[in-house]
């Protein structure tokens, strides 16, 4: 398999099949798009887990994270616990992204793979300056 130029593309679903130019352009800016959300959504769980470090208090090691005490579930362990369900789900979104982009990619056409990296280049570079502000 090799890239190839082509107004023509079956992407990730039958229904979305690709025959003309501006419906190639669309899967393009879509596909750009999802990459953006992709780079939004790690930025997101690196803002989350700065919070879930910061709601631990200093004193506390990773080994009472990983073995609590008889009875103690107090409010800095339901918070860090809160954010880390958080970090999961976020997780979750970023792994379905990240798969959706790589199989359009496997489609072996150029536009969809430039549209990818062009959606990676822009998301990484207007989302992580906001990550200091997180």
């Amino acid at each position: 398999m090799s890239f190839y130029f082509s107004d023509t593309a079956v992407l990730l679903f039958d229904f979305w099949s690709v025959h003309t130019p501006t419906g190639m352009v669309l899967s393009v800016l879509l596909i750009l798009l999802l990459s953006m959300l992709y780079e939004a959504v790690k930025m997101g769980k690196a803002v989350l887990l700065r919070r879930a470090l910061l709601a631990l208090p200093r004193s506390l090691s990773s080994e009472s994270l990983a073995e609590p005490e008889e009875g103690g579930s107090g409010p800095t362990q339901g918070r860090w616990f809160q954010y880390h369900i958080g970090q999961t789900l976020f997780h979750v979104v970023q792994v379905v992204l990240g798969y959706m982009v790589m199989l359009a990619v496997m489609s072996y056409n150029a536009w969809i793979f430039l549209g990818a990296i062009a959606g990676s280049t822009l998301g990484y570079f207007v989302v992580y300056p906001l990550l200091g502000r997180g």
